[in-house]
């Protein structure tokens, strides 16, 4: 009898603190949803991160008065008149191929209109990006020609007239960039050029076309932190930080209709799009979870170019790594997270393609002690209808400091041939001797990393797109 009592007592006992979320099966319980918001708040953070370096970017990028090199206020052109030398470390991977011509905007009121002018056959290609990073479109010689163009770039939702000769560009966000680029030699007289071409671009808000239009000055936000890299700071918010501005985001930048999976995960953790997020109002088991997410997904975003390569998302090739899956991502969130981490506002793989090498090896990296060189047999240099080049970064992505003031070695370039029509591309930090400078690519003296560019890669065989051209190995000579 006893026993009966003492076991009717304990299943009280036990009985009450379940329901007071104070015993050992609440904690169980407590432990289990926390773990399962935390992998909902890991895939939710991957899912976030393009939007949200979006977003800060633009904040960076346009928190100033007027335009200064490759900043400007909202809705002005920010123009790079020259190549960067090897002073220049403000943004990794620089190129001296294009230069920049730069738009920030907010169609999500109205719609603005852009005018490109005539090219006169220049290479020249002006992706549109939208807030998650895809670009949506991208007018320039090889989509729509060099020739005059307009385009009405209108934002989620928006109907009504465009003036007559305008070509309307739906943007699926409010949050669009616009990140030109023009070909240019870096001669005097081709940056001049290039200059005219780039001072006849013109962005106005659809209600001003056709009217006198002069930009508002830019407004300075002395709260913005504009010394502090991007992915630094991104990457110090808190969890409850990082998702109160993405819900927020979310309100002028609405989800795709493939991403209704991915917007009932959000759900579960208190992220509906169109509403405010309030951590302190949910469980505190689901606020923990969230808590902890950071940076095992930062980890997971960093990891991935290199897992990519398993999982067929980028590929290694002689030592080259490259990914031919960029610009539009669908619901690869991994993917498109992580090339938001290591290249910002790629291209379509049509446009350009940028295979990079640390090394003829992977355990093994390019240092200036060695010579090396990068052989094209005849008829197999690059195939593009854009251009090619390969450029010499340290081993922190920056260009190189050399006597000839060359960071690149490109097609523009008059490369020699060898007797038998190949050509040698010589990566070394001393001269080859006179003979053969036409064709060095100069080094520093201790580590460094080749970047090839691919703009505008053929489309038929061979090409790098299908594999059926593939770019040679960097080897060491003696």
């Amino acid at each position: 009898m006893r026993r009966k009592v003492w076991a009717a007592i304990s299943a009280a006992v036990l009985s009450g603190l379940v329901i007071s979320g104070c015993g050992p099966a609440a904690k169980v319980a407590d432990d289990a949803k926390q773990v399962e918001a935390f992998e909902t708040a890991k895939d939710a953070y991957v899912y976030a991160y393009p939007l949200m370096t979006m977003e800060m970017t633009r904040r960076v990028s346009t928190n100033l008065v007027e335009s200064k090199g490759t900043f400007a206020p909202m809705g002005q052109f920010a123009k790079l008149r020259e190549y960067p030398n090897a002073s220049f470390n403000a943004v990794t991977a620089p190129n001296a191929d294009t230069l920049y011509t730069i738009l920030w905007l907010d169609v999500s009121k109205e719609p603005w209109v852009v005018s490109i002018p005539d090219l006169k056959g220049r290479y020249a290609l002006f992706p549109m990006i939208d807030g998650w990073t895809d670009v949506f479109q991208v007018p320039g010689k090889r989509t729509t020609g060099t020739g005059a163009q307009k385009y009405a770039i209108t934002g989620p939702g928006w109907t009504g007239t465009l003036p007559a000769g305008v070509t309307e560009y739906k943007s699926p966000t409010g949050l669009v960039w616009l990140l030109g680029r023009i070909y240019c030699t870096g001669t005097p007289e081709d940056y001049k050029a290039v200059h005219a071409l780039q001072d006849q671009m013109a962005a106005v808000p659809l209600s001003s076309y056709g009217k006198p239009y002069t930009p508002a000055p830019g407004v300075v936000d002395p709260a913005i932190d504009t010394k502090t890299a991007v992915r630094d700071q991104l990457n110090a918010m808190d969890g409850a930080s990082y998702f109160k501005l993405f819900a927020q985001l979310l309100k002028t930048n609405p989800p795709n209709a493939d991403d209704a999976p991915m917007v009932a995960k959000l759900a579960k953790i208190g992220i509906v799009p169109g509403q405010d997020f309030d951590a302190s109002k949910l469980d505190p088991s689901i606020a923990a979870g969230i808590a902890k997410v950071p940076k095992p997904a930062q980890d997971k975003i960093a990891a991935w170019f290199k897992e990519g390569i398993v999982a067929g998302d980028a590929k290694l090739e002689n030592g080259w790594v490259f990914t031919t899956k960029t610009g539009l991502y669908g619901t690869n969130y991994l993917q498109r997270a992580t090339i938001t981490w290591v290249g910002l506002g790629a291209n379509r793989p049509q446009d350009a393609v940028y295979p990079t090498s640390e090394g003829p090896k992977i355990v093994e990296k390019y240092n200036g002690a060695n010579k090396y060189v990068l052989h094209f047999n005849k008829g197999e240099l690059p195939p593009v209808d854009g251009f090619w080049s390969l450029t010499m970064y340290n081993a922190q992505y920056f260009f190189v400091a050399n006597p000839l003031n060359r960071y690149d070695v490109s097609q523009r370039d008059k490369l020699k041939t060898n007797a038998d029509g190949s050509t040698d591309l010589y990566i070394q930090a001393d001269s080859p001797g006179k003979d053969k400078e036409s064709n060095w690519l100069p080094a520093p003296k201790d580590d460094f990393v080749l970047m090839m560019r691919l703009y505008w890669p053929k489309e038929k065989d061979p090409t790098i797109l299908n594999g059926s051209w593939k770019i040679p190995e960097v080897k060491k000579v003696q």
